[in-house]
């Protein structure tokens, strides 16, 4: 293999046939290219969405009170389904549900300090929708169990609400008011989700009996304890199944409970780009095929050319494992040297993109106060993915090469040499 007279003799053929050599690697070049274009390109898009997803919790769940759609045991369609504070200690308390929020709404909050005032939304919640929303606290701390307890006038305000209120000063400690009744400040925070963080969080119970909601609750935001779509489902039905027998109506009747599952969208979702990624495989293995089978045909050419000079060589003794030895290294070096430039190229394109889109998401967080918002992230290709498809690129390039080399050295010398 490391006879240095084979290797003169293959870049001597080669340098005597450019353009041949050219587009036979070019073929090649292209086809590991485009697939690492490709690989690179569905993974941005699964990575951008699944980035999206984890704005919240994955295993997040909102199940809300509606009116009922159908008659239950004799009760008439058409009945409002309150949830109340009863139910809130049946969900935390249930097998597969992790941290529980209830929550209650209160519209058109007023929020002022001082002369600033300005129009933002109130939420008033548990400890546990700070896990279920993944809000992240910038200074001081979240509600907690004891502000539930206790029934404190304490605020966790988002970071713009903070911005237009305080212009900077310390807001820990200092009362804001919230539709005019005072409020003290424990928390500046930034949601995960697109809201430009332009919510206000306060003790669920505060919320009731400030506000006149008595025992009322809203909607539900919790965690469960799944991974697989079934046991999401299962979960679910399980709620259903209990709050369709406290408050009398149709477990299957989703008017009068509505649900989200985010961990059944994000994985329904996943399964997409599962037959997205399948598909690009697809297309990039016969785009490889079609570079191979035109190796495979040039080195045909090649055989055809070179029968003559086969022959001499056969007769003078030359073995058909040399024979076959000289075809197939032309072949795996053609194969190599193109297939490494694809993939460095495809491989290249891909990290310049990858830092384009990485500053377009830096301009988007920092407009968007924090919150940088993308469908396509990270558009690169796995090391290993890389070298195995280079690796497999070989391993073809040198069946290729063998299929018109095994041809070559089953040629007869006399056969050979009359050939014109």
């Amino acid at each position: 293999m490391f006879d240095i007279d084979k290797w003169q003799e293959i870049f001597a053929t080669i340098k005597k046939n450019k353009m041949r050599t050219f587009l036979t690697g070019f073929s090649v070049a292209w086809g590991i290219f485009m697939l690492m274009i490709l690989l690179g390109a569905g993974n941005g898009l699964s990575n951008g969405v699944s980035q999206n997803f984890m704005r919240n919790a994955v295993n997040s769940m909102w199940l809300w009170s509606g009116r009922t759609s159908v008659p239950y045991q004799g009760l008439k369609e058409g009945r409002d389904i309150r949830f109340t504070n009863a139910d809130y200690d049946i969900l935390k308390d249930m097998e597969g549900i992790d941290a529980t929020s209830g929550r209650y709404y209160i519209g058109g909050n007023t929020f002022s300090y001082g002369s600033e005032y300005g129009e933002y939304s109130a939420i008033t919640c548990h400890p546990g929708l700070k896990e279920v929303e993944s809000i992240e606290i910038v200074d001081g701390r979240f509600i907690n169990q004891v502000d539930i307890d206790q029934t404190r006038k304490s605020v966790v305000i988002g970071k713009d609400i903070y911005d237009a209120l305080f212009k900077e000063k310390n807001a820990i400690g200092e009362y804001i008011r919230v539709n005019n009744i005072p409020f003290k400040v424990v928390g500046v925070c930034k949601e995960s989700s697109g809201t430009r963080h332009r919510n206000a969080y306060l003790p669920v119970t505060t919320g009731q009996k400030v506000f006149n909601g008595g025992n009322r609750l809203h909607n539900f935001a919790l965690t469960i304890n799944a991974e697989t779509l079934e046991e999401s489902r299962a979960i679910e039905q399980k709620v259903r199944e209990t709050f369709a027998r406290k408050h009398k109506f149709e477990a299957s009747d989703e008017s009068a409970m509505g649900s989200f599952s985010l961990l059944e969208e994000f994985l329904q979702t996943m399964k997409i780009f599962q037959a997205i990624d399948i598909f690009i495989w697809i297309i990039g293995t016969g785009t490889l095929i079609a570079g191979v089978v035109g190796v495979s045909n040039i080195m045909l050419i090649v055989v055809k050319e070179r029968t003559k000079e086969i022959g001499i060589r056969k007769a003078i003794g030359a073995s058909p494992s040399s024979v076959i030895g000289l075809i197939l290294l032309e072949s795996i070096l053609i194969t190599t040297v193109a297939g490494y430039i694809g993939l460095v190229l495809g491989t290249g394109l891909m990290e310049v993109i990858n830092i384009f889109v990485e500053k377009q998401y830096e301009i988007s967080a920092a407009t968007n106060g924090g919150n940088g918002e993308t469908i396509f992230r990270n558009p690169t290709v796995d090391l290993g993915i890389a070298v195995t498809a280079t690796l497999v690129l070989v391993v073809a390039g040198a069946i290729a090469g063998y299929i018109p080399a095994k041809r070559a050295a089953r040629i007869k010398p006399i056969v050979a040499l009359r050939d014109e």
